[in-house]
């Protein structure tokens, strides 16, 4: 099974800016997550919901590159029956020209 987990849209404190430390930003985080679905072993997509928004309002990173492996962290150690993992974290208002994202996925 894959959970699809798309454009869940936050404002944040993210950047290395001075105006980006100042007034929360928005977001937008893209999630896959395939795992082995067996009886009642099931993942709920609202808790992942819930740690997302948690950990990016709380974490105030400074890169999306830290804030990237801040989420797989906490998302693999909570729960471990993920076997890959797809992130993807986009800043739409940073450049008035474009959206800018940072995105990987992992194997466990």
């Amino acid at each position: 099974m894959t959970i699809h987990i798309e454009d869940l849209t936050l404002d944040v404190i993210i950047g290395l800016l001075d105006f980006e430390r100042d007034k929360p930003q928005r977001v937008i985080v893209n999630l896959h997550a395939l795992y082995d679905y067996c009886d009642d072993a099931f993942i709920d997509y609202g808790d992942i919901v819930l740690l997302i928004q948690d950990t990016l309002k709380t974490q105030r990173y400074k890169l999306l590159e830290n804030a990237l492996l801040g989420l797989k962290d906490i998302i693999h150690t909570t729960y471990p029956l993920i076997k890959s993992l797809y992130i993807k974290i986009s800043k739409p208002d940073i450049i008035s020209e474009c959206t800018v994202s940072l995105s990987e996925t992992w194997a466990f």
